[in-house]
């Protein structure tokens, strides 16, 4: 039998942990809307236009929150390359799992097709990437994102060198499409994605 000052114990705990938690799910929600702010910034002004008012301002909090989860502009940068190449990785071992099942590298070629048409992302993301090409200490999610690539190509060949090969062309045909006036096509993408990995099944 509980006693009621055991009770209220446990109803303290359990309000302590509510209450906790609230507050965990509200602090990740700021940081992620203010990871989110610094991509947008990137894109509509490059990565020098990154400060914590900037951001602060783009994502409608005040100048005070971006400080408190973040130290410095490279705290900023440091976690929306940490986002964009986490999240560009598991989308890419998504495709990676299906496939088996299915057509993965038309799958592939629709979701550059989609990408090189609203290319604001993108842009940040090549920014953020030229950022950890003088940063050794930012490679990490670079290493990630280039290791989700490898993974997709084992599924098709076991050749080094084929495996390399679509590892750094990948980024490039991306970074091509933001040149060209026209954007290639799903079909164009696939074409050039078969020619990569011509053991595609």
């Amino acid at each position: 039998m509980v006693t009621r000052p055991g009770l209220y114990r446990i109803l303290g705990e359990t309000l302590n942990e509510v209450t906790t938690d609230g507050r965990r799910s509200k602090g990740e929600r700021r940081r992620r809307a203010l990871i989110e702010a610094t991509l947008r910034v990137i894109e509509r002004d490059g990565a020098s236009g990154v400060t914590h008012r900037a951001v602060a301002r783009e994502a409608g909090l005040p100048t005070t929150a971006a400080t408190y989860y973040f130290d410095g502009v490279d705290g900023l940068l440091t976690a929306a390359l940490t986002t964009c190449m986490d999240d560009d990785a598991e989308k890419m071992r998504q495709l990676t799992v299906a496939a088996d099942d299915s057509d993965s590298l038309h799958a592939l070629a629709r979701l550059m097709a989609e990408i090189v048409a609203t290319p604001g992302r993108l842009l940040a993301e090549f920014e953020l990437c030229l950022l950890a090409s003088r940063r050794p200490d930012l490679r990490g999610p670079t290493d990630r994102w280039k290791g989700a690539l490898a993974d997709f190509a084992r599924r098709y060949t076991a050749d080094p060198v084929r495996i390399q090969l679509f590892t750094n062309a990948y980024d490039g045909l991306l970074l091509h499409a933001l040149l060209a006036d026209q954007p290639p096509t799903v079909d164009e993408f696939e074409a050039m994605l078969r020619e990569l990995l011509p053991d595609a099944r």
